[in-house]
């Protein structure tokens, strides 16, 4: 597949994600609730992680923000859902290596859409927007423990 169309299946994957999100929402009863902004171009989301023995069973999120930003959201919760929360960490760590242009192991986990937003590395000031759903998370189990 070429370079051009390569870029617009991923472009087309993005979109999807921002005008079709996923597990948009917020988790009632007990969940994880941690609340973020991008400053910088004024992305915000609000996620909630229902985490039980170690696992996130669930994950949603509401906010608003550009298409980079809103897509990778959606894309993480699907991403993250019923992985040990080691994974699910792990898992943010080799999306930041990707946004910095890092080498990192896509043999391990299967990114699926995620790998949609490796694009962004060759945008910086777009890297944070990519980004907020993850750190969100990374937060959330980390405060959860």
């Amino acid at each position: 597949m070429s370079f051009n169309n390569l870029d617009q299946l991923y472009r087309s994957v993005i979109m999807d994600h921002y005008k079709n999100p996923r597990n948009k929402g917020e988790i009632e009863d007990g969940a994880l609730t941690v609340d973020m902004n991008n400053p910088t171009c004024g992305d915000r989301i609000h996620l909630t992680l229902q985490v039980e023995d170690g696992i996130v069973k669930d994950a949603k999120f509401d906010g608003e923000g550009c298409s980079i930003s809103m897509s990778s959201a959606s894309m993480m919760t699907q991403l993250i859902k019923d992985k040990k929360v080691e994974e699910a960490l792990e898992l943010a760590d080799i999306f930041s290596k990707m946004m910095l242009g890092e080498d990192f192991d896509d043999e391990k986990y299967d990114l699926g859409d995620v790998e949609a937003l490796q694009g962004v590395a060759k945008f910086p000031a777009r890297i944070k927007c990519a980004t907020l759903a993850w750190k969100a998370m990374e937060k959330g189990v980390k405060e959860g423990e």
